[in-house]
């Protein structure tokens, strides 16, 4: 590392290199102790979440599949996605981008119909909150009042918006149910050089050089803060500098001459 950026300008190789120690500490480290002791095919294996209530020890998992919860140390489930199952994950986000949206229009159409003379102001629960309960019974209560259209017309445009939300929200939560499993299987398909690509090319080396990417970024930012200081500090041109300091002078002698301040 210190070779590789030997002589680059504006850069301190040793930056860098800390950069490398700094990753080396935080995850690089167990994961080569890791590979050490159990091999890379069964270190890449899911294991179980440690959970002991008597210690207090509760680890977070990194994959839930029905009710197990599986934590992968060495592989993220995040590399495995992002190797095999992109299409998949690309789909899942327009998912969460259609259920972003319906939750959006949701929430603005209540608020502006939510108001205490709105029209939805009768549908609201204790908790001031809309829901598909309380949007149903206020239908029901009105279906018969004439004079009561357009609350009934808000009403049910307003469950329509609900439903479109839920409706996305478990096309979504099943979309990613099913990629969760496949993840999982994946995981007993590894070979040994797959996970060294896994591990070395998309963990490793990914994380290293998003490091060094950002020591390049932190010295830009630095460098660029300082050429706006010095932009700044020599905007006004020195000749423009003196001419001003010898008028606001001018302008004091005259002020003290008018107080009648007398000197040799």
């Amino acid at each position: 590392m210190l070779k590789r950026f030997e002589g680059q300008p504006l850069l301190d190789r040793y930056d860098i290199y800390q950069r490398l120690m700094d990753y080396w500490s935080e995850t690089m480290q167990d994961d080569v102790y890791l590979i050490a002791a159990d091999g890379w095919v069964e270190a890449a294996k899911p294991r179980a979440v440690v959970e002991d209530k008597e210690r207090k020890i509760k680890e977070t998992p990194d994959l839930t599949v029905g009710r197990k919860k599986y934590k992968m140390d060495l592989v993220p489930p995040a590399l495995i996605v992002a190797r095999y199952f992109a299409e998949e994950q690309s789909e899942i986000d327009e998912l969460q981008t259609a259920l972003d949206n319906a939750s959006r229009e949701l929430e603005e159409f209540v608020e502006e119909h939510s108001s205490e003379e709105g029209l939805l102001a009768d549908a609201l629960n204790d908790k001031g909150k809309i829901t598909r309960t309380g949007v149903k019974e206020r239908l029901k209560a009105i279906e018969v009042e004439e004079e009561s259209d357009e609350e009934r017309e808000a009403l049910t445009q307003c469950l329509a918006l609900i439903e479109a939300q839920s409706k996305a929200g478990a096309v979504l939560k099943e979309a990613q149910v099913a990629l969760d499993a496949m993840v999982l299987a994946k995981y007993g398909e590894l070979t040994e050089a797959e996970i060294k690509t896994l591990v070395i090319e998309d963990k490793w080396f990914a994380s290293i050089r998003e490091a060094i990417e950002a020591e390049v970024h932190r010295l830009t930012q630095h460098l660029a803060g300082r050429i706006r200081q010095l932009a700044e500090r020599y905007v006004t041109p020195l000749p423009q500098l003196t001419d001003e300091v010898a008028e606001l002078a001018a302008r004091v002698d005259g002020h003290l001459k008018l107080m009648g301040a007398v000197w040799n």
